[in-house]
Order: structure tokens, then sequence, then C-alpha cells
């Protein structure tokens, strides 16, 4: 699909945008959230919903994450059938010949701007926002999608990115451009190593509850605090990598928290992005919390049964070896890098062996997707990586609940 025109782009750009108001609003502090907020770590709420949100919300929180799934979640309670509605009619005024899909795409577009627009007013935050997952394998329209969505919040807007070839290589030229990126759907140390050196993104994520998940599910033990250790290891690495590089700011999100208790576990962390049901666990155990500590450097056993066969797999998800340092340099040292398309990327990474990007077809790309958000490992070869294999499982999941949403934009065509 190609991208829009100057015009159209005007036009949108018009309906999407929306008075935030003036003033700023004041809430109510939280002591256990003040006491956590004094080990470094920013409190953000991972919700599209207005409402939630603000019965919860604290003067502790810095800002909101917003997804395709939680975005789903909001239009299907139908809040948002007067504002698609208007903008279908508006879209057939001034642009009669797109099709079906660009009409789709250009709605879903305003839709999401109106989500965290509405956060925005009420809160006068930043709010991550993600781009429509058909655009994760391509790179100019993930370049021009995060151009628009910037310019229409340049203030409290940052750009959510998946970790894909393509993204990755967008990354670094909207980096270069000054735009706060949120690059996401991480789950191991060495991805967010990679971006962060690659890229100098503004964010990187660890997705730690799945991970404890994918060990649960696939009965390789308990699976407690896998995720734990992956994110811990993330945050010490880039720690190591702003004090090295001076230049790199990359902060680490700990992200799909299910629990007070990780929240109180994960303390020292730069950002923790939390959903609403953990973010009242936490609170409401807050007075009973004696103390608040980092556990950054701490040795973590994980929930692993190591005698398992699918066990080895795990060890690279917060490992870094040397030779994936020596790969990120000669990467960085390549003269034509900043003209890379997702499949030189990927052709680099073949030729140095590093497994980072797995060639999966359209069918196992499917397959996947039937799957949701934890795949079942034995029907994967080692030759997947899990971090990988994590990556493409999540997005396959956003894809399908992105799907939901168009699906209901079309309903009004």
């Amino acid at each position: 699909m190609k991208t829009v025109s100057s015009e159209l782009d005007s036009v949108i750009h018009e309906i999407a945008c929306v008075d935030l108001g003036k003033g700023q609003p004041v809430f109510e502090s939280n002591p256990a959230m003040s006491r956590f907020k004094n080990s470094g770590t920013e409190l953000w709420l991972d919700t599209g919903d207005l409402e939630k949100a603000q019965s919860i919300w604290k003067s502790e929180f810095t800002a909101l994450t917003t997804n395709n799934t939680l975005a789903n979640q909001v239009v299907q309670t139908g809040v948002m059938d007067s504002v698609i509605g208007e903008i279908v009619s508006r879209l057939k005024a001034v642009a009669p010949d797109l099709t079906e899909n660009e009409r789709v795409t250009e709605v879903g577009f305003v839709i999401n701007c109106r989500i965290a627009l509405r956060l925005v007013q009420a809160f006068k935050t930043k709010v991550s926002i993600e781009l429509h997952p058909s655009m994760s394998r391509n790179i100019d329209r993930t370049l021009d999608y995060a151009r628009r969505y910037y310019r229409v919040c340049p203030d409290y807007f940052t750009i959510k990115i998946p970790l894909t070839p393509e993204g990755y290589m967008s990354v670094r030229t909207l980096r270069k451009e000054g735009m706060p990126i949120n690059f996401t759907l991480g789950f191991s140390a060495r991805q967010n190593y990679f971006a962060a050196r690659l890229s100098n993104s503004s964010y990187v994520n660890v997705f730690l509850g799945r991970l404890n998940q994918v060990v649960s599910e696939n009965s390789l033990g308990g699976g407690e605090l896998v995720g734990e250790k992956v994110t811990l290891a993330t945050q010490e690495a880039l720690l190591n990598l702003r004090q090295k590089y001076s230049d790199l700011g990359t902060k680490l999100i700990g992200a799909s928290i299910r629990s007070g208790e990780q929240v109180n576990f994960l303390a020292g962390l730069d950002v923790l992005t939390i959903p609403p049901v953990a973010m009242e666990e936490f609170m409401k155990m807050g007075n009973s919390i004696d103390s608040i500590s980092s556990n950054i450097g701490t040795d973590i056993q994980p929930g692993i049964d190591l005698s398992h066969h699918q066990a080895d797999r795990f060890s690279k998800l917060w490992e870094i070896s040397d030779s994936f340092i020596r790969f990120v340099d000669d990467l960085l040292m390549e003269p034509n890098l900043d003209n890379m398309s997702g499949k030189n990327l990927e052709l680099f990474c073949k030729e140095k062996s590093i497994d980072l990007f797995y060639p999966f077809s359209v069918s196992e790309l499917a397959k996947i997707q039937e799957e949701g958000k934890i795949p079942r490992l034995e029907e994967w070869p080692n030759e997947v990586a899990l971090d990988d294999l994590m990556t493409q499982s999540a997005l396959q999941s956003f894809t399908k609940d992105q799907s939901s949403l168009d699906d209901r934009i079309r309903s009004f065509l």
C-alpha cells in the first residue's frame, strides 16, 4: 500500500488533532508509589482505557502506553463509534478514490490518535502510540506513519515500533531526526543491546510476564523469575552501555507485568509500565512493604527445569556473548549501514551466524498467530531463537487484534 498524498495527509492531520486544553491537572500522591519512585524508577500506566486510568491515576505516574490490543479493547466498547462515523464521512467527501484498505488504515490512524489524545487531555503526560502492525516489515511506511503520528502531538507522543529488521533500520533513521521511540516487543538482553547500539532508541522493552508464561505453559518448570532475570540482565547491560558511550541514552521498560509483587521486585529499573490490575495490587500491598531496594546485579535463579531438553534455549535471553558484541561492532563499521534494507540486515546477520531473524514463511506466521502469545516450543526447531519466536508471537497477536479493530471500522464503510 502506498503512502498518502500530502493533500490527504493534511486533511487527516486536521481530523486527528484535538484541542488539548490548558493547565496541568493535579492528582493525589500515593505513599508506596512515592517511595518506589525514589528508587529511580519511572512508573507508567499500561492502558488505553481513559476511565480506568482516571480511577487509579496518581501524581507519581509519568506516562501511559497503548498498543494494538489495548486500542482494540477501547474501540470494541463502542466509545469511538461516533468518531469513526465522522471520519468515514469526511473521507468520502475529501478522498472518494481511496481503496477500502486505504480508508481503513486512515480511519485507524485517526482512532489511534484520538485514543491517545484523550489520555493526553486528561493527564497532560507522555503517551506511547503504536503503528499498525502491517507496517512492521516496510521501512517507507514505518517512517511515513511514525512522522505523521509524531506531527499530531510532538509534545506528548512517543512512537512505538516493533523489533523487526525493518524496525531496527527505521528507528535508526527516526532517532537521528530526534523522534522519541519506544522500541517494543523485546524479549532478550541481546535484542535490546543491539537496539541500543544500532539505533539509540529512547526506550527498549522486555515483556517479562510472557517469558515466565512460556516456561510454565510448555511444562519446563514453574517459570518464576525467568522474565525478571532477563529484565535485570538487560538493565545491567544498558547501564554499562550508557557509562561507556556518552551519547547513548536508551532506557529499559519492564513490560508485561502481571502482579504487584513483580512491581516491587523490579525497583530500580529505568521504567515499569504496569497494567491497572497489577498497579492496584501493588498499591494495596504498599503499606506492608518495609523497604524497596534494587535487585540489579543480583544472581537470579529462574524456575526452569534444567534437565528438560528445551532448557538450553533460555540462556540466550539473558546472555550477551562476546561474539554477539563483535557482530554489533562489525555492523556499525559497515560503510553502507544507513542505507541498509531489512533484507540487507537479515543477510548480514546470516553471514555472521547470528540468529536474530529466522526467515518465517507465510504459513509459519499463520501458525504463530494461531498459537497466540505463547508458542508451543516443541513445534519449533532450535534454529528458531526463542527471543525471535517470542517477538513474532507478540507481533502476530497484535496483528490479530488489529484485524478485529479494522473489521469494526469496515462495518462503517
